[in-house]
């Protein structure tokens, strides 16, 4: 089954986005896939504002986050897999909403469920 997340996250930034408010997420930066710039993590997490004024080249798709942002002046690609956002808020009321957390998908093969009908 596709998982909710990245529907509810698509939801919640664009209404923030329509609302004037800032779109926040936290990232758990201790996923090998995350590519935020280093400096700006603490305990291993980081929070990253996702509006469109902020951002270049936003992406939200059902597998990660991307964009391009500019941090101490400089360009940044960032890429964030969908699994590693633990929350999306909005800066100005804190109102959104907190994802559990998850590990990586396994890339395994996933067989037909099948049921015999009598």
């Amino acid at each position: 089954m596709t998982p909710v997340t990245p529907y509810l996250i698509r939801a919640y930034h664009q209404w923030m986005e329509d609302s004037g408010l800032t779109a926040h997420i936290l990232v758990d930066c201790s996923h090998p896939e995350v590519l935020v710039p280093k400096q700006f993590i603490q305990q291993n997490k980081i929070v990253l504002n996702i509006t469109a004024s902020a951002t270049e080249s936003l992406v939200l798709n059902n597998e990660y986050i991307s964009f391009k942002a500019r941090f101490s002046g400089q360009s940044v690609d960032v890429y964030i897999p969908i699994y590693a956002v633990l929350s999306i808020y909005a800066g100005e009321n804190g109102e959104g909403m907190m994802f559990e957390v998850k590990e990586q998908p396994a890339e395994t093969e996933q067989k037909p469920g099948l049921k015999l009908l009598e």
